[in-house]
């Protein structure tokens, strides 16, 4: 699961940065997952070490009495640009100082390699699996580690349009097992009527739908 809306006014780039918490908007979000995932039989619920996923993790933990334990891989992406406000159109990429950290979008230069996220969120996907092993669990963790590993799942490369990402705020990506094996992922959108629609523009729509690996 991606985590709910942050408060951010000034749109920083906040990354790994501390205090940056859910606003009153992601709080409705995290509630609204918590309450589509009531029935579920969910055994584990585990977290990024940010506040922001620990707080989205929260509802989901009380309503199945579980602790929410916290997984250091499940981390935001590293960035040479947290800290400050860098998107498209805010002549970020006019200034010669970021330049030099432009130079592959394949990596990428900018901040942790997509493969280092792979392993680390495979590492963190697995251990989940053993944790609820016959049931299910929970992973509450963010856009870009997320949408990496399901590239890497479903076979696709890493390097990808930001704008692109199939990985809105409050969004589940579900990963089934058959044994050690994957066999199937689904994406669903069970908040999508509490995002922002600027949010979802550049996203393509497929919510409820899974693909499927073979036994």
């Amino acid at each position: 699961m991606r985590h709910g809306q942050v408060e951010n006014p000034g749109g920083v780039l906040y990354g790994r940065l501390p205090g940056y918490h859910l606003s009153d908007l992601g709080r409705k979000m995290a509630d609204r997952i918590a309450s589509s995932l009531a029935e579920r039989d969910i055994t584990h619920v585990v977290s990024s070490p940010l506040e922001r996923a620990q707080e989205t993790a929260a509802p989901i933990a009380d309503a199945h009495d579980l602790e929410i334990v916290t997984d250091g891989r499940l981390i935001e992406a590293q960035n040479v640009f947290q800290g400050k406000t860098f998107g498209v159109g805010d002549g970020a990429l006019r200034r010669p100082g970021n330049w030099k950290h432009l130079t592959n979008p394949f990596q990428p230069s900018w901040g942790e390699p997509y493969v280092d996220q792979v392993v680390r969120m495979m590492g963190a996907l697995t251990a989940a699996r053993d944790a609820a092993r016959g049931h299910e669990a929970v992973c509450v963790s963010h856009q870009l580690p997320i949408w990496v590993l399901r590239s890497f799942i479903e076979r696709r490369r890493l390097w990808h349009d930001p704008r692109k990402r199939q990985c809105t705020l409050a969004s589940l990506t579900s990963v089934t097992f058959k044994g050690n094996g994957i066999v199937s992922l689904g994406y669903s959108e069970p908040a999508r009527d509490l995002v922002p629609a600027h949010l979802l523009a550049g996203a393509k729509k497929q919510a409820g739908a899974s693909k499927g690996f073979g036994a």
